[in-house]
C-alpha cells in the first residue's frame, strides 16, 4: 500500500498527466479539499465539470476537462515541507490577471482576486495558467 504525503500535489499531477495524454477526464481519490478545489476550478471556468463517485472506502473525484480549451498549467506552491502563506497585500495577479492562484483561507478556498477583494490572506495552494 502506498501513502501519499501531499494529496493536493498528487491531484494536480494526476490532472497534468491526464491532459498530457489527451484524456477527457481525470480520477483521483476523494477528499473534501479536492472537491472544493474542483468546484472552484469549475466556477472559474478552468474545467467543464466534476463529480463524486463510489462509496466511502473507494470514493473518487472525477474532473472533466474542457475539450475546446488549452491544457492547464498547474503548479503546486505550498508544499508539506515548505508551507507558503501570503497576506492579501502580497498577492499579485498571476500572468497579469490571465491566471489564478488558489488560496486556502479562513473563509474557505478562493482565488487570489477574491482574497484581495475580501482582504484575506492564506496558504497559497497552487497557481493555474
Amino acid at each position: 500500500m502506498t501513502y501519499v504525503t501531499d494529496p493536493i500535489g498528487d491531484f494536480l499531477t494526476r490532472m497534468r498527466n491526464a491532459q498530457a495524454v489527451n484524456k477527457r477526464e481525470c480520477r483521483a481519490p476523494h477528499s473534501r479539499m479536492k472537491v472544493e478545489l474542483s468546484a472552484l476550478l469549475k466556477k472559474e471556468g478552468w474545467i467543464t465539470d466534476y463529480r463524486e463517485e463510489g462509496e466511502v472506502p473507494k470514493k473518487e473525484v472525477i474532473v472533466v476537462f474542457a475539450a475546446d480549451k488549452p491544457r492547464l498549467t498547474l503548479s503546486r506552491e505550498s508544499k508539506p515541507g515548505r508551507r507558503l502563506y501570503k497576506g492579501y497585500q502580497d498577492l499579485h495577479p498571476v500572468l497579469n490577471g490571465f491566471g489564478a492562484a488558489i488560496l486556502s483561507t479562513s473563509k474557505g478556498m478562493m482565488t487570489d482576486k477574491q482574497a484581495r477583494e475580501k482582504h484575506l490572506g492564506g496558504e497559497v495552494l497552487c497557481t493555474i495558467s
